[in-house]
């Protein structure tokens, strides 16, 4: 019997007692699973680019002063700035720029920091560029 020939035409046998699966709780048993649950999260996570953040220039710094001074002097004249910030990631070191442009709602002195319209906080450390929008 080593090439199955006695039972190869032999009538399919169905069991009385129980109902045939269906399509889809068949196809269930072969589906994929993880079997490290996360692990996908975390190899996605670590693909995921972030970008160093860039030393700003001395003359970049000055311009930026300059227009932190015009926002001090028209802070109640709710003037719009463009504005490109360093916003660190959350989950890993680096991060990524945001540019915005929007009215300042408060330049916050002690916090080193502008208050945005939005209510967004930006640390002047973190300032790529600024600029007044007339």
């Amino acid at each position: 019997m080593n090439d199955y020939s006695e039972i190869l035409h032999l009538p399919h046998v169905r069991p009385k007692n129980h109902p045939p699966m269906s399509a889809e709780a068949r196809a269930a048993q072969f589906s994929p699973f993880a079997a490290l649950r996360g692990f996908d999260e975390e190899i996605d996570e670590t693909a995921r680019f972030t970008e160093q953040q860039i030393t700003v220039g001395e003359e970049a710094q000055g311009e930026i002063a300059d227009a932190l001074r015009a926002i001090r002097e028209n802070i109640g004249k709710r003037e719009e700035v463009e504005i490109v910030y360093f916003l660190p990631d959350e989950k890993k070191e680096g991060g990524r720029y945001v540019t915005a442009r929007q009215t300042v709602k408060k330049l916050l002195e002690a916090e080193r920091a502008l208050l945005l319209q939005d209510n967004t906080l930006v640390p002047f450390e973190t300032i790529y560029f600024l600029k007044a929008v007339k």
